[in-house]
């Protein structure tokens, strides 16, 4: 390495992100690095980058103390790192869900959140509001192979709902058909009762 090059990165440390942190997921991993940068001056967010589950922070010698004020913040983040709320497309990739998925059960009450959060997106003045979740539940959920479950849950509720439809639908066709043999039959006695003599033809016994 040149020599000028070498004093321009004198300053270098690493963090590595344990799998409680991640969830095993690099989304998640990618997700504290952002958290990371969110709570970094802006002179020092490109300073530090991921690589797998290790976080890099290197500055030049000359930034001794923004080195030392970005070591801090990092440090604290990658201890807070196990708690940090999972944000929706962390919990998609750590469960392996779709996001239509997500969105049904978090409506029906399975996938609980904790809250939301609100932020803006990068350039732009629009905000987006999202539900996030505990990782202690996510872990939970993973271990136990929730999704899985659920899936098979909803392939019986649709299942169910398949077959009562069909009984609906023959049951309404049963009761049209009914309906349309007594009109035919009030057709034919209205008809009989106007031909003329159909009375006493009746009295006769010709009928019986």
């Amino acid at each position: 390495m040149p020599k000028n090059e070498k004093n321009d990165v004198e300053l270098l440390r690493t963090w590595t992100l344990s799998p409680a942190a991640t969830l095993g997921s690099s989304v998640r991993a990618k997700g504290i690095l952002q958290e990371i940068q969110a709570r970094l001056p802006a002179v020092s967010k490109k300073s530090v980058v991921l690589g797998g589950s290790e976080l890099t922070l290197s500055m030049a010698a000359s930034d001794n103390a923004a080195f030392k004020a970005a070591s801090v913040v990092i440090a604290r983040t990658v201890e807070e790192a196990q708690s940090l709320p999972v944000i929706p497309r962390e919990i998609e990739d750590v469960l392996g869900m779709k996001t239509s998925e997500r969105h049904r059960w978090l409506a029906d009450g399975r996938l609980p959140s904790v809250g939301t959060r609100t932020v803006r997106l990068a350039g732009r003045a629009r905000r987006i509001t999202f539900h996030v979740f505990d990782p202690a539940v996510v872990e939970d959920l993973l271990n136990r192979g929730a999704v899985e479950e659920w899936r098979v849950e909803d392939a019986e509720a649709k299942a169910e709902k398949r077959r009562r439809a069909a009984y609906q639908a023959k049951l309404t066709r049963s009761k049209k058909a009914n309906k349309r043999s007594k009109k035919v039959e009030r057709g034919l006695d209205d008809t009989a009762s106007t031909l003329s003599g159909w009375e006493e033809f009746d009295i006769d016994g010709l009928l019986r």
